[in-house]
């Protein structure tokens, strides 16, 4: 049969190409839209009525962007000309508006076909879930941004970066500073500033491998997955461009970006979760002049090789249960009785005398700070069992970035659940209080253990600002003032008086005191007379794990003159 050439005959191949796409998109899709050049919608098929409350033929000629949520309209914007040179788009997740009400979130893919010119085609499925970091926790976001936070990112990111491997993706993880972020927003006003913080963060969305691995860790600083395809440079230019057009002066912010790729199919997501979150957070705190972006970087690898290492000889040790427990006795100061002891570690591959304190700093920036706690609390339990024929009473630490961890909690509570008698013997001590963000879930954690018989000292109370804050909204039985505030009352001239203010205002609430650093006389009595409790320090001698060693000292037994 001879072909076809009548006139327009182009024009109906081209009309049965694009319903052979819609059939097969509608095999995905609720909703799909050809969109020209101008982003205007040339067809439209599909559940419209139902996400925008218009039939599709009423949506043909209106501007795609004007039928997306005000919130979503620039992360959209930004995704459809980024896709003009990839040619698609994958696993977005943007909200329609009707009516001034934006719809559930959708998700949203999109493809541009050779055979149709410029033209674009967008499907959308109702019914997009909000993902979940490897740990089970909902993914957690900065308020104004909507960026992913640190922790969630680097969670998140290492099992998208094996994803992307294993589908034959090279994915990338590129760290962003704009360092003169803080100047530039001063400049603005407030609807100027919001329309900054939008515009960077669908720029960071848009290029991210799935619309939604991009974090802000920090003033100024953020991070994405993005597969290798996409120039570090276009998005650096993108970002310095954005702030020169917002900036009422025209002068923007210069960004400062650079990539590395990640990624072994014989590493473990989570190592490599692990790995990337201690890096970010070294990212998050190197700040000042002398911060140079491009030489972090090109230490990048290593750091995350060297941290991934760290964090399997740390996990070794958590399984093996490779630490011994140490105790600090904490003295009654009215009566010189032990009231209970601190555990404190001691791993066995350091040497006797030097202090854990960077191995556990170490475990807090990668994460893993939940599961040391939990073998900390196993532990403990196992040392009071086979001493139950004495009245030990011990404090068992928790870092403040535990107890907002599902997995810790749940493992806390089964292990308290099994050993029933250890109330009034266990006691908990939260340190780190300056990372607890979420005091309501803090607080919650808190009463649950009040409630079932243990009782909860916060420490560092009186190091920082957010201390009264935290007294203020946490429910506790205890406060341990901090060593370094009590030398500084010591020495200062009105340290006396604020001391004593600290300790009224405890014994007000019926919270008992704990003054830490009591290494002499002086300082014992000066506590004493400030109406402080109780006393830790090293005058009552150093941490051991030979508990009978207090037992027997005469500097306990001895009453303070």
């Amino acid at each position: 049969m001879a072909p076809d050439t009548t006139p327009g005959n182009s024009s109906n191949e081209a009309r049965s190409e694009r319903d052979r796409f819609v059939a097969f998109a509608f095999c995905w899709a609720d909703v799909l839209f050809e969109l020209n050049e101008d982003q205007e919608v040339t067809f439209a098929a599909g559940a419209t009525e139902a996400l925008i409350g218009c039939s599709p033929d009423e949506l043909t000629g209106q501007n795609f962007l004007d039928l997306v949520g005000e919130g979503d309209r620039t992360l959209a914007g930004q995704l459809i000309n980024i896709a003009k040179k990839r040619g698609r788009i994958e696993n977005a997740t943007i909200k329609l508006s009707s009516n001034g009400r934006d719809s559930a979130p959708l998700a949203f893919a999109g493809y541009r076909l050779g055979d149709f010119g410029d033209h674009f085609f967008l499907a959308l499925r109702a019914g997009a879930t909000s993902t979940k970091t490897p740990s089970g926790k909902n993914l957690s976001r900065d308020g104004k941004s909507g960026l992913l936070t640190s922790e969630t990112f680097s969670e998140l990111a290492g099992q998208q970066i094996k994803e992307a491997n294993e589908a034959g993706i090279e994915a990338e993880v590129s760290l962003v500073s704009m360092p003169a972020m803080e100047d530039l927003k001063d400049r603005l006003d407030d609807d100027a500033e919001q329309s900054l913080i939008n515009t960077v963060s669908a720029s960071l969305r848009a290029n991210s491998i799935n619309g939604d691995a991009a974090a802000e860790v920090g003033e100024g600083k953020f991070a994405l997955v993005h597969d290798s395809s996409i120039n570090v440079q276009d998005i650096q230019d993108q970002l310095t461009q954005a702030t020169k057009e917002i900036d009422p002066t025209g002068e923007g912010i210069e960004a400062e970006a650079a990539s590395i790729a990640l990624g072994d199919e014989d590493v473990d997501d989570a190592d490599l979760a692990n790995g990337l979150m201690f890096a970010i957070n070294k990212f998050k705190t190197n700040k000042g002049s002398d911060f140079n972006m491009v030489d972090f970087t090109t230490n990048l690898s290593g750091m995350v090789d060297d941290a991934m290492q760290s964090v399997h000889q740390f996990r070794d040790i958590v399984a093996g249960g490779k630490f011994k427990v140490a105790f600090h006795p904490i003295i009654h100061i009215g009566t010189s009785k032990i009231h209970h002891y601190e555990a404190l570690v001691r791993f066995d591959h350091m040497p006797e005398g030097e202090s854990p304190f960077e191995t556990i700093t170490f475990a807090e920036e990668v994460g893993l700070i939940w599961q040391f706690d939990l073998a900390m609390a196993k532990k403990v339990i196992e040392w009071l069992f086979e001493h139950r024929d004495k009245d030990y009473s011990i404090a068992v630490n928790i870092s403040g970035n535990s107890i907002t961890n599902m997995n810790y909690l749940k493992g806390l509570q089964e292990l308290l659940k099994l050993n029933f008698w250890a109330r009034g013997k266990l006691l908990f001590e939260i340190t780190e209080s300056s990372r607890i963000a979420d005091l309501v879930t803090a607080n919650r954690f808190f009463q649950t253990l009040r409630d079932e018989g243990y009782e909860v000292c916060l420490d560092d109370f009186g190091a920082g600002a957010a201390s009264f804050q935290y007294l203020a909204s946490l429910e506790v039985d205890v406060v341990k003032l901090d060593g370094s505030a009590v030398k500084n009352a010591l020495l200062a001239k009105k340290g006396k008086a604020f001391l004593s203010a600290l300790a009224r205002l405890c014994k007000d609430i019926d919270v008992e005191t704990i003054a830490e650093f009591i290494d002499d006389d002086d300082t014992l009595k000066f506590v004493s007379e400030c109406g402080v409790n109780y006393a830790q320090g090293f005058l009552f001698g150093e941490p051991s794990t030979e508990i009978e060693v207090f037992e027997e000292s005469e500097r306990i037994a001895r009453s303070i003159s």
